[in-house]
């Protein structure tokens, strides 16, 4: 199985984009992001540097240290209607998704996991402030 540090430096650039762009397509639902969601996933991105599957984590790593600056230029290079803002969102992401099965089945698989809880996390950021706020103890169903 290759590992992230063996990429080609452009690949690896690249791909350090992909929790930005994941951050991006969840909080286009609103067709922006917003500071809750951004706050959200500057602190996933960390989080994700000490949590993540022990195969992640050189990525996450690196990706902790350029995250904020891959969020606020993608935010500002995208379009900035909702569905040509997706539609960029999807085929940045298609492009990353050519880079990560270079990395074998096994660190894909991973990464795939990784990326859609990034993407719930992010997509639940205004749920959780408000939820938690409201009702701070635990109700089923609705805390979750």
């Amino acid at each position: 199985m290759k590992t992230f540090k063996k990429l080609p430096a452009k690949d690896k650039k690249e791909l350090l984009k992909f929790p930005a762009y994941i951050s991006m397509l969840a909080a286009n639902r609103d067709d922006k992001l917003d500071d809750a969601e951004k706050d959200a996933a500057i602190k996933l991105s960390h989080t994700a540097t000490f949590a993540c599957d022990p195969i992640l984590k050189e990525f996450y790593r690196e990706v902790d240290k350029v995250f904020e600056k891959n969020i606020a230029l993608i935010d500002r290079e995208l379009p900035k209607d909702k569905s040509s803002r997706e539609e960029a969102i999807k085929k940045e992401l298609s492009k990353l998704e050519r880079i990560v099965w270079k990395l074998g089945k096994e660190y894909t698989d991973t990464m795939h996991q990784s990326m859609k809880l990034f993407k719930e996390h992010i997509s639940k950021a205004h749920h959780n402030v408000l939820i938690d706020f409201i009702f701070p103890l635990s109700i089923p169903y609705l805390n979750e």
